[in-house]
């Protein structure tokens, strides 16, 4: 987190404000240069500085705040408070929807699925894989079928290898 009193002694230390390094700290890269080039503009935007630092330094802690809220991490090597790391990276990646998951399951394994199999890709109980197949076989979506060793799978026709022609009606 920022802080007032160091950007006070930042300002202070560049020529009451004139170098902008309080800018810089900050986190505002781009004025910092102008405030360089220009002399804090001519010392206005100092002295602007002086009187408006500690709302600057609440705004500078704020976007920090939201950036590592979104985990976007320090976009500028100029926060010197806030590091970017992979280690602190969080995987944003969207849950699949445990019907996505049964059809993934059923095309991978030739339009057949069980719900063992699909509780396993879905991360979801074995009640709740049941269950979501039971309601693909009520819409009309799957077949329900009894292999040979009493396991209960559930069949997509759709999903299933067909080297035979379409027939006519």
């Amino acid at each position: 987190m920022y802080s007032v009193g160091i950007a006070y002694l930042l300002w202070f230390v560049s020529g009451f404000g004139a170098l902008g390094f309080h800018r810089f700290y900050l986190n505002k890269p781009a004025t910092g240069v102008l405030w360089i080039l220009t002399g804090g503009l001519g010392m206005v935007g100092s002295i602007y500085d002086f009187f408006t630092m500690s709302g600057q330094v609440r705004e500078a802690n704020l976007r920090a705040e939201l950036r590592r809220a979104l985990d976007m991490g320090a976009r500028s090597p100029f926060a010197p408070g806030l590091r970017y790391s992979d280690g602190d990276l969080t995987d944003f990646k969207r849950k699949e929807s445990v019907e996505r998951t049964i059809l993934r399951v059923a095309k991978k394994n030739a339009g057949i699925a069980t719900a063992s199999e699909v509780a396993l890709e879905a991360d979801v109980s074995i009640e709740d894989a049941k269950s979501a197949l039971e309601k693909l076989v009520v819409k009309g979506f799957a077949e329900m079928r009894v292999r040979k060793s009493g396991t209960i799978a559930y069949v997509f026709n759709e999903l299933r290898p067909d080297d035979s022609p379409f027939e006519d009606f």
